[in-house]
C-alpha cells in the first residue's frame, strides 16, 4: 500500500511569537537541550537528571515536600493526579470556579464520585474569602478546598494564602492550580500551607507543552495511604509512580518522556540563574509596559489592577473589532499570537500572555504596533 499523500516532508513550522495562554516563547537553550541524545528512562544517568528536576522544583515551588515531580502529560493531567489520588467516593469538596478551570475542578469531583460544592464569583474577579468561610460552616464535613491561583480564562489572581489558612482552620486539605501562576507570581506552597498543587510546563516556565509538574504535602500523602480503595486510575495512582520517581532502586512504572524532560530541566535551571524574585519583577514590569501602550490605544481590561496577573493580560475587545479577524491578521501578518476568550467571554475578549521568555520589552513592543495597526486599520 502506497501513501496516500507522497508529498508530505519534514514539518517546518513558522516562526511565531506567543503571546497568548501558552504556550510560551521557548529559549534556545530549551530547544538545544530537547534535541540531546536520548537515553532510556532507567539509565542512571537520567536517574540523576530525575532527582535534579525535583530540586529544581521544590525551589520553583517554594517547599520542601518531598512528593514533588513532572507528571507525564499537560497540566489538565496534573490536576486529574491531585484529584484522582485525594478525593473518594461520597467527600465533599469545595470549589472556587471564577472561570473555566474552576469548573474543571468541579466536574473532576463528580466524575470521581464526590460532592462538589461550588463556590462562585463573576468571571474576571477574584475568588472571594468570605464566601469560602460562608461554604464551610455550611458544610463543616468538607474534606477539601479546591481553587485556581491565577485562572487563566480571565487572567484573575486570587488570594491563596487566605484561602489556604481558611481551609486549615476547618481542618480541610487544599489542591491549587498554579498552572498560569508558577514562576510568574509569587507561589509559596510552604509558607501559605498549600498540600497539592500543579501546574504546566508551557507557561511562565517557557518550555514546550506536555508535563505538569506536581507538589504534595505530608498530610496530603498520608490522606492518599489512608484511602479506602483503590486510586481508580492506574496511570495516575501515586502509589505506583513513587516507585518510578523515589527512592534508590528505581521500578518501571511507564516509559517517561526523555527528551522532554531534558527540557524542563533546562528551563528550571534558567528560572534558578535568573531568581525567582527577579523572575517575578521582570513579569510585572513587562505588565505595566503593556498596560501603558494598552491604556493609550483606548483598551479596557477585565480584571481589576488589584487581581490582575501580569502574565495573563484580559482585555476587551474595542467595540466595531471583529476579535477572529484581527486575531487572524496579527498571526499571519505579524507572526504574533494572541489568545482568544473563552466560555462567557468568548468572541468578547483578548487574553495577552507575557509568560516566561515570552515576557521581554521587544516582546511588548511588537504586540502594542501590530494591535495598533490591526485596530486602526
Amino acid at each position: 500500500m502506497s501513501i496516500d499523500r507522497p508529498e508530505i516532508r519534514s514539518f517546518q513550522p513558522p516562526v511565531r511569537t506567543l503571546m497568548g495562554p501558552g504556550p510560551s516563547d521557548v529559549p534556545p537553550r530549551v530547544l538545544s537541550a530537547l534535541a540531546r541524545p536520548t537515553v532510556g528512562h532507567l539509565d542512571p544517568a537520567f536517574v540523576g537528571m530525575m532527582d535534579e528536576l525535583k530540586t529544581l522544583l521544590r525551589y520553583a515551588f517554594q517547599t520542601r515536600n518531598e512528593l514533588t515531580f513532572p507528571v507525564s502529560g499537560p497540566g489538565s493531567l496534573g490536576m486529574e493526579t491531585c484529584f484522582v489520588n485525594l478525593v473518594s467516593p461520597g467527600d465533599k469538596v469545595i470549589v472556587c470556579v471564577n472561570g473555566v478551570f474552576g469548573g474543571r475542578m468541579a466536574e473532576n469531583v463528580r466524575r470521581l464520585g464526590g460532592v462538589a460544592v461550588v463556590v462562585e464569583d463573576p468571571w474576571g474577579a477574584p475568588v472571594d474569602p468570605a464566601k469560602v468561610e460562608e461554604a464551610f460552616a455550611a458544610n463543616p464535613d468538607a474534606a477539601l478546598l479546591a481553587f485556581v491561583h491565577a485562572e487563566t480564562s480571565t487572567g484573575a489572581l486570587s488570594d491563596a494564602a487566605a484561602l489556604a489558612a481558611i481551609a486549615r482552620r476547618h481542618g480541610a486539605l487544599t489542591i491549587m492550580d498554579c498552572v498560569t501562576s508558577l514562576g510568574g507570581v509569587p507561589v509559596l506552597l510552604d509558607e501559605w500551607g498549600i498540600d497539592a498543587a500543579y501546574s504546566g510546563s508551557q507557561k511562565c516556565l517557557s518550555c514546550t507543552p506536555g508535563l505538569s509538574p506536581v507538589s504534595f504535602s505530608e498530610a496530603a500523602v498520608a490522606r492518599i495511604k489512608g484511602r479506602q480503595g483503590a486510586c481508580p486510575s492506574w496511570f495516575q495512582d501515586l502509589g505506583l509512580v513513587l516507585g518510578y520517581w523515589s527512592g534508590a532502586k528505581r521500578t518501571y512504572h511507564h516509559t517517561a518522556p526523555v527528551n522532554p524532560l531534558y527540557g524542563l530541566h533546562e528551563s528550571l535551571v534558567i528560572l534558578a540563574e535568573e531568581g525567582l524574585e527577579a523572575a517575578w519583577a521582570r513579569h510585572r514590569d513587562n505588565h505595566l509596559r503593556l498596560r501603558a501602550g494598552l491604556e493609550a490605544l483606548g483598551m479596557r481590561f477585565v480584571v481589576s489592577e488589584e487581581a490582575r496577573l501580569p502574565q495573563l493580560n484580559s482585555v476587551w475587545v474595542p467595540e466595531g473589532v471583529d476579535e477572529a479577524a484581527a486575531r487572524t491578521r496579527l498571526l499571519q501578518e505579524f507572526g504574533l499570537e494572541i489568545g482568544a476568550g473563552l466560555g462567557a467571554l468568548a468572541g468578547k475578549v483578548w487574553r495577552i500572555g507575557l509568560m516566561g521568555h515570552s515576557s521581554r520589552p521587544a516582546n511588548v513592543a511588537l504586540c502594542l504596533s501590530a494591535l495598533e495597526t490591526v485596530i486602526k486599520g
